[in-house]
Order: structure tokens, then sequence, then C-alpha cells
């Protein structure tokens, strides 16, 4: 038996798409062993959101060729798709295949082995309008599944190379995404996180459908759906109708990731955002009119090109006084062949970093504040992992609906349940609960 073995950099959306590839592989008959051992195949699915993005991914390409010097080494992902040449430069590579065509990568990697010649299979993403059909059946992680609905970005933010790597803007088929969200619950996932390159701006691209209805469709035609997550929505994507449908869902959770990038109008418009302050702030109210206790986290990069204190501090203070819950600070990093990039006014890296370090102790902060809500309070969580500081116990580490990390006891048959906790005691990153049920015993069905 052939045998095949991944390595993903990058994103979310990556990982959904190895394990997509890797279920081509296995119905070839690959086996799948681990990255780190010698293997017949290797494949090296890549990221290029930033330039270090491009210069880990070219670490794990050689680090791979020195492994097993005779596999065969496949490329892949969105570094591949945007600099297809450098990887083939590379040597040692034989297959590159960028961010569409993934199908096609079994019939390179035969043609490959007949012809002994590198195979560069990258085509222009521009010109892709067809979103591409790749089902995952079932995850290596077994507690949330991941339900990639779209593909690609029109929005040419000022700071990012992501449209040039995953093209422009297609959806799923609904009927698709109704099908697979049914085969994961039925393979026992009690959540499904939606994902996509720009998840929110699903159904942009059809005629008469939009996410609002997606939504909507989930939660009426997937049996035993018990809660679905947005992975990531923007401010401008969140209409009235899709507010309205998360007010009337009963498995929609308490958790939006709204990436803001800053909170100072001005700093907005040189990036290309397509939002006022004014405007998320009033998205904002309206969502946790809706959805009281809603937990919103945020990406926000620091030290754009020109970024002033004022400017920093407009960010600060709007994103203090809309408690968000939880952020991700990114130092703004030039990416090659960005507008942002040519910009003058490029911020030192010493005022970079010392804005960061404010904002993720106002983050720490706010995460605590949060939590410190629902101390004494039941929540739903779905147990993941054993809780790995503490060997030999039976803690373990789960969400609760409203994305706060919670350390509990449990045992290995709760894992991917929806189980009753107690919050004992609330902190950050981990809160303390006490286990009072298991979720289907009270439906009535047996665990």
């Amino acid at each position: 038996m052939p045998a095949v073995a991944f390595h993903t950099l990058g994103c979310k959306v990556n990982h959904y798409e190895t394990e997509a590839i890797w279920q081509l592989f296995k119905e070839t008959g690959y086996d799948r062993v681990d990255f780190e051992t010698s293997s017949d195949v290797y494949v090296i699915n890549t990221c290029t959101v930033t330039n270090t993005g491009d210069k880990k991914s070219r670490q794990v390409i050689r680090r791979a060729i020195r492994k097993n010097p005779d596999a065969v080494i496949c490329v892949t992902g969105c570094y591949a798709q945007t600099s297809p040449a450098e990887i083939m430069a590379i040597p040692g590579v034989d297959i590159v295949v960028g961010t569409q065509d993934r199908v096609k990568m079994l019939e390179y990697i035969e043609q490959f082995k007949q012809e002994r010649q590198p195979i560069n299979g990258v085509g222009n993403i521009m010109k892709n309008r067809v979103y591409e059909e790749l089902d995952v059946p079932s995850f290596t992680d077994r507690t949330r599944a991941s339900l990639k609905i779209q593909e690609g970005c029109n929005n040419f933010c000022t700071f990012c190379i992501i449209p040039w790597a995953r093209g422009l803007m297609r959806s799923r088929d609904p009927e698709e995404v109704i099908r697979q969200a049914q085969s994961l619950v039925d393979a026992g996932y009690k959540e499904i996180v939606l994902t996509g390159i720009h998840t929110g701006g699903y159904g942009e691209d059809l005629k008469d459908y939009n996410l609002a209805m997606l939504l909507k469709d989930l939660e009426t035609k997937v049996s035993g759906l018990k809660r679905i997550r947005i992975s990531s929505i923007e401010a401008s994507q969140i209409t009235d109708e899709v507010i309205e449908v998360i007010d009337q869902s009963n498995v929609i959770v308490r958790h939006l990731h709204i990436p803001i990038q800053s909170g100072s109008n001005t700093v907005l418009k040189r990036m290309r955002r397509k939002y006022t302050m004014e405007f998320f702030a009033e998205r904002l109210q309206r969502l946790k009119e809706v959805l009281p206790g809603l937990a919103v986290t945020s990406d926000v990069i620091v030290g754009f090109p020109g970024e002033t204190e004022e400017e920093f501090m407009e960010t600060y203070n709007f994103i203090k006084a809309h408690k968000f819950s939880e952020l991700h600070v990114f130092p703004y990093s030039k990416r090659t062949g960005t507008p942002a990039a040519r910009m003058d006014d490029q911020i030192d890296e010493e005022i970079k970093n010392e804005r960061v370090h404010r904002l993720i102790s106002l983050s720490d902060q706010l995460a605590k504040e949060y939590a410190s809500q629902f101390e004494n309070d039941v929540l739903e969580v779905i147990p993941e992992e054993p809780y790995k500081e503490a060997t030999g116990s039976d803690l373990y580490v789960g969400y609760s609906d409203n994305y706060l990390k919670v350390i509990l006891p449990a045992s290995e048959a709760m894992v991917g349940q929806i189980v009753k906790v107690k919050i004992t005691k609330s902190g950050y990153p981990y809160n303390e609960g006490q286990f009072v049920r298991v979720m289907d015993e009270i439906e009535g069905a047996a665990v």
C-alpha cells in the first residue's frame, strides 16, 4: 500500500482542504503516515498570507525532500498558486497544484511516475467562476466539523494577497452544503463550523439565494444538527435578514468572529475596508439585542502604514467600549505585491510591538470580564480532548456555545457530546466547570 504524508500551513480552510485531499488518496488505496516518517508521497499545503508564510512553506518543502529524496513531492495551496515558479525552482519538487484542480493531483502523481518530469498544474485562478467541490465526510479531529461553503474574495483590501491566491468569490451549491452537513451530523458531529475564505460573503454570486437563507435551510433541513458556528463574518455582511435569522434560530451559537482590523475610519479607508466604525457599532448593538451574552471575537492589525497614536487609540477605545470578548492581534507585516507594502509612512517595529502589547493586555482584560458574567451559570459544552497539563486526571477541555474554554471532569465517552456544565470559576484562558448532565439524556435518548 503506498503511503502519503501531509503537512498543512496556514488557516482553517487549508486544514479542511488537506482533509479533502486525503479523502481522494484514501479512495485510491493510500495509507496516511506521519509527516516526520518516510513516505512515498508528501503533500505540502502552503500559506502565503505573509512573506513569513512563504518562507515557512519553503522550509517544510525542503524538509520533506530530505526525509525521502525518492518520494513524490507535491506542493499545493496559496503559495503554490501565487508563486509556482519559485516552488518549481526548489530542486526535488515534482508537482505543483494551486488552489484549484486538486482532484487532478493523483493523475499528476501517476503521470510523474511514468515521465519523471516536474509538473506545473497551476492555472489562472482569476478566470475561475465555479466552486470546486471537495467533500469531507469526517475529520481526524472528531469534535467540531468544518464545512466549507465558499471560496475566494472580491474585497481587495490593500494589505491582503488572498484574492490573488484564491480568486474571486464563488459560493458552494446550497444543496451540496445541506447534503454534506447531514452526512457530518450522521457521522456523529454535534457542531458544524461554516468556513471559507470570505465566509459571510456566501451567496453574493448566487441568484436569489444568500447566507441568511442558507442558515435557515441548515436548521430546518439537517436533522440532528445542534450547533452552527460561523467561522468569520464581515460587519458589512451582517444584514438585517441575517440578524433576523440569528434571532429566530435555536442552533446558531452566541459567538461571532467579526474582523475589525482597525477601529479608525481613516485607517479603514487606507485599508480599503467596506464599513465605517459607526456602522460597525450599530451592527454590534443590534446583534447584542437579539443574542444577549453574545461573544464577539475579532482580528486587529496594528501599525498599518501611517497609523498615528491617535488612530491607534481610536481602535483601542472602540474595542474597550464595545467589550469584545477576545482579540487576535497582528502587527502589520508587509506583503510583497500588495498596495500597502508600497505605502510611505511604514511604522517602526518597536512602535508596532508596543501597540500590540497594549492591545493584547486589553484583550486579556476583556476576556476575563466577559467570562466573569457566566460564573455560576450552566452552559452547554462539547468536551474535545484531555486537559494536557493535568496528566492522569479525568479533566477535559471543551468549548461552550459562546466560545468559553472550559476545563471539566469528564470521560472519554463524553468527547464530542453536548454536556451541561456549571461554571464554578471563571477565568482566562480557562474557566473551571462542574459536570451537570449529558444533553441527550435530557432529550430521552440513550447516550
